[in-house]
């Protein structure tokens, strides 16, 4: 017997669809239209968000990278939706501007820190029509920036600690032309910056960025407030001010910058923030300064579990709320004080990114939970604790589930106490182990008619889970997961018309007790299984993992000498077709043996004289000696990913 599906019995009763599916992962409320699923039962791609022949089967993309030797795990990378990001967060400004009568623009700044890959120069291409920027904060990606940045009109936003080399490399992209803003986030980086604009002859566009009282719940909350780490605050930006006007540099006083966090789940914090930062900007014009932009940072957030609420992993709005009530903030603020309007700046990284990737990979083997036969009574010289343990078996009901729980647990701990000082037998410690494991799926099963179930039996089914092993590192590609427990949708790609019979934790291949995930999106709450198909024997079963553009390609490390995966960027048209626009193949074990300061060259020497020793001593024949280098060759040369023969 398997670990048993949480869905309604009639579910189970009737033939399943994919709507079913649908409803069970929650696809239409996280997906953003960008994914659904098709009437084969596989999940499709569709960048124009249009329910029409212009979607496109992920299982045909697998099977075309398989027939190009593309190996599995594999990150895809769809650029149109990338595209579509991009023009629906500068649509959606501008017209909520448009509608409230706003007299400023909008203009989106990309932060390079949410994914530095081949993305930044994609934001810079499709972003170009908005005048949409990037954001940098540091040296490595301040030249990365002027380097793809062809737009004299798109905002580059300069956050960060700044050293002299630093300041110079913007100070030179601004002679070049670039709107290109040095945000203060230390006091003492401004003597620098007047210092060395003075000697390069350039005059400099200055930022400030405050420390905002008002703060944020979520994931991020410690990025807001008056303790938040970055930032300056009243005090400190008055004495900038005061610095400016006593070197006439008032002038070059133009932004204003703030920072809530990455994800902000409720609109609340968003709009009271906005408001105070209006409050401070309205000042600073009173001051003097010229002014003109308004940072408002990220903190658009994603839906990742599709409840559209204000818990950490979703949202309580919509994009078309967050910029209506942006715009209205501002506009309220500043014409009670008649300050013009100025461009709204954001810092949208994540909202813009997520969708744009899809990890998948391929399950190897399965580990399935199974209830086993035992016998109507046991004999007569069994074990009397073992005895106690069998009789709690056959007493199981909805009345009884706490009180069968504790004497399993008790009896359980007896006879594991009892083994260790030799008391009992290997097989009968087996045999108690298999009496308590079919309590607690009996328990599990029977909970689910008992309507209040005690709060310590909330678990169970993940006790009784099958684990999926499945070919990816979850440090090295959604480490997001392990380090802070964000969720992310996460689904089989095929076989979505027929029942999820199996439910599921995950596992990676880095054999690490923390290479898990066993939180999974839930309307109402967190999942502690999957619903997954059982799979066939000779069957290739491929599980995606959503929403994973933001962050997670930059933070993945080198656990257990997993490299980066194979990625493939597509684009698909609009008649249903898709061309794969690049490919990268992911680290071969030579590659991270030196990044973690291994040289493979020496390697192969060092092993070649243990393998020639050999060969001396009589232990290996020549013949045996070449086989062994090339099987070490062979390994350097390899993906460090589970490969098929």
């Amino acid at each position: 017997m398997k670990g048993k599906l949480k869905v309604n019995n009639n579910q189970l009763l009737d033939r399943w669809t994919k709507e079913k599916s649908e409803e069970l992962y929650n696809i239409k409320n996280w997906s953003a239209k960008y994914f659904s699923i098709n009437k084969k039962g596989e999940v499709t791609v569709n960048p124009f968000r249009r329910d029409d022949q212009s979607a496109v089967s992920l299982i045909d993309i697998i099977s075309g990278l398989k027939e190009r030797g593309i190996d599995m795990p594999v990150l895809l990378r769809f650029e149109n939706i990338l595209d579509s990001q991009i023009t629906f967060i500068n649509n959606t400004f501008t017209n909520a501007m448009k509608r409230l009568g706003y007299k400023g623009h909008y203009r989106g700044v990309y932060p390079i820190k949410v994914n530095q890959q081949q993305v930044v120069e994609e934001v810079a291409k499709f972003g170009q029509r908005y005048h949409h920027g990037l954001e940098v904060g540091s040296k490595a990606e301040l030249i990365a920036a002027i380097s793809v940045m062809k737009d004299k009109e798109a905002a580059l936003v300069c956050n960060g600690y700044k050293d002299t080399e630093f300041i110079n490399l913007g100070l030179y992209a601004t002679k070049l032309g670039y709107k290109c803003f040095f945000v203060i986030e230390m006091q003492g980086e401004l003597d620098i910056i007047l210092e060395q604009a003075k000697k390069l002859g350039v005059e400099p566009n200055i930022g400030v960025r405050i420390k905002l009282s008002s703060t944020v719940g979520g994931h991020w909350s410690e990025s807001s407030g008056d303790r938040s780490i970055f930032g300056l605050n009243t005090t400190q930006l008055v004495e900038i001010v005061d610095k400016l006007k006593e070197r006439d540099m008032l002038h070059c006083l133009k932004l204003l910058h703030y920072h809530l966090g990455s994800q902000v789940p409720n609109i609340r914090d968003i709009r009271a923030a906005v408001l105070e930062a209006s409050r401070v900007y309205a000042e600073l014009k009173k001051e003097g300064a010229a002014m003109g932009y308004l940072d408002l940072g990220g903190g658009l957030a994603v839906d990742y579990d599709g409840s559209q609420t204000n818990y950490s992993s979703s949202r309580n709005y919509t994009v078309d709320e967050y910029c209506t009530d942006i715009v209205e903030a501002v506009m309220n603020v500043l014409d009670k004080s008649e300050v013009e309007h100025p461009i709204i700046l954001t810092e949208s990284g994540r909202s813009l990114v997520a969708f744009y990737s899809v990890l998948i990979f391929n399950v190897l083997d399965v580990a399935e939970f199974e209830k086993h036969d035992l016998p109507d009574s046991l004999p007569e010289d069994t074990n009397e604790t073992i005895k106690n343990l069998f009789e709690a078996s056959k007493n199981i009901s909805p009345k009884s589930i706490q009180e069968c729980y504790n004497d399993a647990l008790y009896y359980r701990d007896q006879t594991r106490e009892m083994f260790k000082h030799g008391k009992i037998s290997l097989r009968e410690r087996a045999l108690s182990e298999k009496i308590f494991w079919n309590i607690i799926n009996d328990i599990a099963t029977t909970k689910k008619k008992v309507r209040f179930a005690p709060e310590e039996l909330e678990n169970l089914e993940s006790a009784i889970a099958d684990i999926y092993y499945c070919n990816f590192s979850l440090f090295q590609s959604i480490p997001d997961s392990w380090a802070i427990d964000q969720l992310f949708p996460i689904m089989p790609l095929q076989r979505l018309n027929e029942c999820p019979s199996n439910s599921a934790v995950i596992a990676d291949i880095t054999c690490d007790c923390d290479g898990k995930i066993d939180n999974f999106i839930d309307l109402h709450d967190i999942k502690k299984t999957l619903p997954i198909h059982k799979v066939k024997n000779g069957e290739d079963y491929y599980i995606g993992v959503f929403l994973v553009g933001a962050y997670q390609e930059t933070l993945g490390d080198l656990h257990n000498l997993f490299g980066d995966t194979n990625v493939v960027s597509i684009k698909v048209d609009e008649n249903g077709e898709y061309d794969l626009v690049n490919e990268l193949l992911g680290d071969s074990v030579a590659d991270v043996l030196s990044y973690v300061e291994f040289d493979p060259k020496h390697m192969r020497r060092s092993f070649r004289q243990s393998s020639e020793r050999a060969v001396k001593e009589g232990i290996i024949t020549l013949a045996e000696h070449r086989e062994i280098m090339d099987a070490f060759d062979t390994g350097l040369a390899g993906y460090t990913y589970y490969e098929k023969d």
